[in-house]
């Protein structure tokens, strides 16, 4: 028995292909809110002070231990930026392997101008 097929309604199988691919798309469309409730952010807080900034940095650049890093803070806060910004570009030229953090300690103890700011 011969299928009687209207030619309007024959389709490619690439027009079913996208037909079926737009459905699809269709049901995994989700309102904005719910797109909005999934969604986490995360939010760093900025520094206080500015001398918390320069202690980031140095330990970010300079590879600073865990347990150094409060040391960093309080040498940061204790001397001016001027003097910890020739400390630290010091290192940054002279050591250029090994432990930069032990140099730059070295340097700052060793500076006959490091006054702390009172």
């Amino acid at each position: 028995m011969p299928l009687n097929i209207r030619p309007d309604y024959c389709y490619t199988k690439q027009a079913v292909t996208n037909k079926l691919q737009k459905t699809k798309m269709k049901e995994n469309l989700k309102t904005f809110g719910e797109l909005m409730k999934k969604r986490t952010v995360q939010v760093q807080k900025a520094p206080a002070y500015q001398w918390q900034e320069l202690a980031l940095t140095i330990i970010k650049d300079l590879d600073i231990p865990n347990n150094k890093r409060s040391s960093v803070f309080m040498v940061c806060k204790k001397h001016s930026r001027q003097i910890i910004e020739r400390a630290f570009n010091d290192t940054k030229e002279l050591c250029k392997s090994g432990e930069k953090w032990r140099y730059f300690f070295k340097l700052i103890e060793k500076k006959p101008d490091n006054k702390p700011i009172s």
